[in-house]
């Protein structure tokens, strides 16, 4: 109970209340998987990439040698490259208007796109002089296959996100709703109704805003202050029940409060470093979270020193990483190329450390 009395609570009242099943029901349905999700770094790579495998091995089909393969490869890519780069460019630039219209309108739009792209591309060799004989239907033909092509690969995993972070969710879900976890809060709050009636309300609100964020359907992503907020939260909640075992630091950029994160991507990575850093500890755990703008990207890092082995009768357990694999996973449909996660062992702390960029493309 001592630990009970003066616990130091981060929490705000909130003045939203979930909606009702009729309320849902009306909700606009989740907006059909984007066609040209092209403004990304690694879409970019991976359709340049796939083009000059295609040009490559197309190659081996008219040459004799190795030398005339790369002459014919290089011939090739001075007119495929730059019909690529402008079919992505324009792509990325048109994409929401693109994507008001109609599913088939989109891939036709996106194909007479790609054809001329590719006839650009071919004009390019015609007029250098590389091409004696301009080949422009098919040029057209193959330019308008490649968008469609690429145009499929980006809705399949754009639509690819959608069962990821549901299957990722539910997982967090149970993580967030374990019975012990439940049981200890309750327990927690009754303690303090008499002595602290005050506390115990603003604990059990706490307690309701968390199971109200996992029950609310998810959104594609949120901002780091959203996460943040909710990290605060269930802090509050573990500092009434661990007391002084609990030390919380915040150092917290305001400039990355905009990022973008999955919804409910935080709070994994603050539980693992509660169920690990302070629970196994008579003494406690610091734990620090950190967040700051560099440049056009945000770091996020969450570290918990680590209790040492001595006391435990046998080797402390560990766990088997699945909420770290949920959150860069997550990350990785998100942010692509743009991300970087690290996790482990940093001298006597556990340290997770997220990168990702401030501006949403």
């Amino acid at each position: 109970m001592s630990a009970m009395r003066n616990p130091a609570i981060l929490s705000a009242t909130s003045g939203s209340t979930p909606p009702t099943p009729s309320e849902r029901a009306r909700a606009p349905l989740r907006a059909e998987p984007s066609l040209f999700d092209a403004c990304q770094i690694g879409v970019v790579l991976r359709t340049v990439v796939f083009v000059e495998v295609v040009v490559a091995i197309a190659a081996l089909f008219v040459i004799s040698t190795p030398g005339e393969w790369l002459v014919q490869t290089a011939t090739v890519t001075g007119g495929a490259l730059p019909a690529t780069l402008l079919w992505l460019v324009t792509a990325c630039g048109l994409k929401k208007q693109l994507r008001r219209l109609p599913r088939q309108w989109q891939y036709a739009a996106g194909a007479v796109l790609g054809a001329l792209a590719s006839l650009y591309g071919c004009g390019l060799l015609r007029l250098t002089g590389v091409l004696a004989n301009a080949p422009w239907l098919a040029s057209g033909l193959a330019g308008a296959l490649f968008a469609g092509l690429v145009m499929t690969a980006m809705a399949l995993r754009a639509r690819g996100q959608t069962p990821a972070a549901t299957t990722a969710r539910l997982e967090e879900l149970q993580s967030r709703i374990r019975p012990h976890f439940l049981f200890n809060t309750l327990n927690s709050a009754i303690a303090l109704v008499r002595e602290e009636p005050a506390k115990a309300e603003t604990m059990l609100e706490d307690l309701a805003e968390l199971f109200r964020q996992a029950l609310a359907d998810p959104g594609e992503s949120g901002t780091l202050a959203d996460e943040i907020a909710l990290a605060e939260r269930y802090l509050a909640i573990e500092q009434v029940r661990f007391g002084d075992r609990l030390r919380i630091r915040w150092d917290l950029d305001a400039a990355a409060s905009n990022a973008r994160l999955p919804p409910l991507l935080l709070q994994p990575l603050v539980e693992n470093a509660i169920k690990h850093g302070v629970e196994p500890s008579p003494e406690g755990a610091k734990l620090r979270i950190r967040t700051e703008r560099r440049g056009s990207m945000v770091v996020i890092e969450v570290v918990n020193s680590l209790p040492p082995l001595r006391w435990a009768d046998e080797p402390l357990p560990r766990g088997h990483g699945i909420a770290l694999a949920n959150v860069r996973d997550r990350l990785r449909l998100l942010h692509d190329m743009q991300m970087q996660f690290s996790a482990g062992m940093d001298q006597k702390n556990y340290r997770v450390r997220i990168a990702i960029p401030a501006e949403s493309s």
